[in-house]
């Protein structure tokens, strides 16, 4: 499928890599199909809505990032996006690159959760206040680097 990107134009996405909110990522709501593609920045994807070609997150996954992350989600909320098992779970942290230069963060409070069986999405709000939404990533990976 030819997908319009906010940032590489027209790409090739294969159809097992569209994932779909049935509910919508928080504050966008009415956005329910995404792309994933890989950014040419490793180890980051694109997240690019399928509704809105100028929408489109920069993720990554927050277990290469942050050593020690855990997320505890209910079954409950898991069977929104049908999960089985937490095999079948892919866990993604959504990026934000300020324009004014300052620190690159993740979103660890507000994961995106992927079933990977049906390619069902959601992104859960942690109720473990240990995780932020401002995860200082590029000090994360200098101080992992370190060790």
């Amino acid at each position: 499928m030819e997908v319009k990107t906010k940032t590489m134009g027209m790409v090739s996405v294969d159809e097992k890599n569209i994932i779909e909110f049935p509910k919508g990522l928080l504050g966008f709501e009415d956005f329910h199909k995404y792309a994933l593609i890989e950014s040419e920045y490793k180890p980051f994807y694109w997240m690019q809505s399928l509704d809105e070609s100028s929408l489109a997150f920069l993720i990554v996954d927050p277990f290469i990032i942050a050593e020690h992350y855990e997320l505890d989600v209910d079954d409950k909320t898991l069977s929104e996006i049908e999960v089985d098992s937490a095999s079948d779970v892919i866990v993604f942290a959504i990026v934000t690159v300020p324009a004014d230069g300052g620190p690159v963060t993740a979103n660890l409070q507000g994961p995106v959760v992927i079933n990977r069986k049906n390619n069902f999405a959601l992104q859960v709000i942690l109720a473990d206040t240990k995780w932020t939404t401002k995860y200082n990533i590029i000090k994360a990976l200098k101080a992992k680097g370190a060790k």
